[in-house]
């Protein structure tokens, strides 16, 4: 199926994938935008799992300070190259992290970070996963996404490993 230049553009905007992305995706979901962006996540996984082991020592350091000054995070997240360090897409991608661990709490970054001691007496382990390990989060600014989708998108969109290194939560009283 001929995707057309509106679908293509519309596909673009909502994941701002390379044209030649968008239009396989359409055309493979034939015509249906919501099936192209599942297939688009799911390339950008692949990539990103495919990217994992390449050595990722440049990045930025990240803060966000909460309304009201009562909740801080600071995060570190890596990259290949600095000039990744200094993209648009990567610098949001950072913010968007923050905010996400001021707005969430998690304790962990992935599943394997969890210690056998915490699911010991957790009768659902996914939803333990769901709350309390980052990538595994439903994206604050997207229910549709989790965070583990979102790095997998800003690895395909920049072509480089990316790699959450660590966070700190900071707040009030505790």
């Amino acid at each position: 199926m001929k995707s057309s230049v509106d679908a293509i553009k519309e596909l673009r905007e909502l994941t701002s994938s390379s044209v030649a992305h968008c239009k396989k995706a359409l055309e493979e979901a034939k015509g249906d935008i919501k099936q192209a962006i599942i297939l688009l996540r799911k390339q950008g996984l692949e990539i990103a799992a495919k990217k994992q082991s390449r050595s990722a020592k440049e990045g930025r350091v990240e803060s966000y300070i909460h309304h009201g000054n009562k909740i801080g995070v600071l995060l570190e997240v890596n990259c290949e190259s600095d000039f990744v360090a200094r993209n648009e897409e990567f610098i949001k991608f950072t913010k968007d992290l923050a905010m996400q661990i001021a707005a969430t709490s998690p304790e962990y970054i992935k599943k394997e970070d969890v210690p056998e001691e915490a699911l010991k007496h957790e009768k659902n382990k996914d939803d333990f996963y769901k709350n309390n390990c980052l990538l595994e989060q439903v994206f604050v600014k997207d229910p549709g996404l989790t965070i583990k989708d979102y790095l997998g998108s800003i690895v395909a969109k920049i072509g480089e490993n990316v790699i959450i290194r660590r966070f700190a939560r900071y707040k009030i009283g505790e």
